[in-house]
């Protein structure tokens, strides 16, 4: 274990530790993956306003991904990732969707939601245990990164059933 046995001893629900360092690295795995995925999924979008959103979330993870290594920094742990099972499913689907449906512009750009929002679905879960697991420690600092990004997950998914809603999932949405 990286932090040591001392440090975890005067730590809240010392329990949740190791749990909570290997979640870590796994959403940092998450995002680090997501980066290759969102630049795929804005490229393919046929809307233009589903495409800046691809962008902005593509600047928002690398924003994220910051905080992490400053949340590992805080805990005395190198940032180091590993790969995500999950993300790697969730962005292999969204691969699919894009070759299924490219000749499909009015039902990829619905599709790519979908998939986004998938995506955005596990981030929101994982970040809100995260958040939860440091609160529980006594990880001040942690808490309040993860739950900012927490917070930008949720829009992000706000803003695609927004996107959804007004554009992509309605007749004549390829605009």
């Amino acid at each position: 274990m990286a932090t040591n046995s001392k440090q975890q001893g005067n730590m809240p629900n010392a329990h949740l530790h190791e749990l909570f360092t290997e979640e870590l690295k796994d959403i940092l795995g998450a995002e680090r993956q997501l980066l290759k995925g969102l630049k795929k999924m804005a490229n393919a979008a046929g809307n233009a306003k589903l495409k800046e959103a691809f962008e902005t979330h593509y600047q928002q993870t690398e924003g994220q991904i910051e905080r992490l290594k400053t949340v590992f920094s805080g805990l005395g742990m190198a940032a180091r990732g590993k790969k995500c099972k999950a993300m790697e499913g969730l962005l292999e689907e969204a691969d699919e969707i894009i070759e299924d449906f490219q000749d499909s512009p009015e039902v990829l750009n619905a599709a790519l939601i979908s998939a986004a929002q998938k995506v955005e679905h596990y981030e929101i879960a994982s970040y809100g245990c995260l958040a939860t697991y440091a609160k529980l420690m006594g990880h001040a600092e942690a808490q309040e990164l993860l739950g900012a990004t927490l917070a930008e997950e949720k829009e992000t998914d706000e803003l695609l059933t927004l996107i959804a809603m007004e554009e992509a999932n309605t007749e004549g949405a390829s605009k």
